[in-house]
């Protein structure tokens, strides 16, 4: 147990899959361009969710549908962006209501812009955080749809 934890991170993210297809988010955070999964922090007084269509939106500017739960982490991660924090990941599955249009060709801060990867030559590599690998090699080894 790390004592040093003084602290919940709540995450919600979307894996939407297409066909032989993952959607993924290409982002700046913090300097640095990172591949992760569409979604983000939950917000006080929001359930899951309310918390994962409100990313959807802001990400993506459409809701989502169909959406299922997939894996919550059950072992320990530490936050990358502040070590007080523990952070919890809530993967759900989900599929868009509409086709999925970048207004822009490269990130920028808090403006991410969106690509299809193809599972089978997509690798937990190019992901940039922890749970995200770990939910990407999950997903490979079960039936994707």
């Amino acid at each position: 147990m790390n004592k040093e934890i003084k602290s919940f991170n709540l995450r919600v993210y979307a894996l939407i899959i297409e066909q032989d297809s993952i959607l993924v988010s290409r982002e700046l955070i913090k300097g640095k361009y990172l591949y992760k999964f569409p979604g983000g922090g939950l917000q006080y007084g929001e359930g899951l969710i309310e918390g994962l269509q409100r990313e959807s939106m802001e990400e993506m500017n459409q809701n989502l549908k169909n959406i299922e739960h997939f894996y919550t982490t059950d072992f320990f991660q530490q936050s990358q962006f502040d070590s007080k924090d523990q952070l919890i990941a809530i993967y759900y599955k989900a599929k868009l209501t509409s086709k999925i249009y970048n207004k822009l060709k490269v990130p920028i801060k808090d403006f991410p812009v969106f690509e299809w990867k193809k599972i089978i030559d997509f690798s937990e590599k190019e992901l940039h955080f922890p749970t995200d690998k770990f939910v990407f090699n999950l997903l490979k080894n079960h039936n994707i749809d």
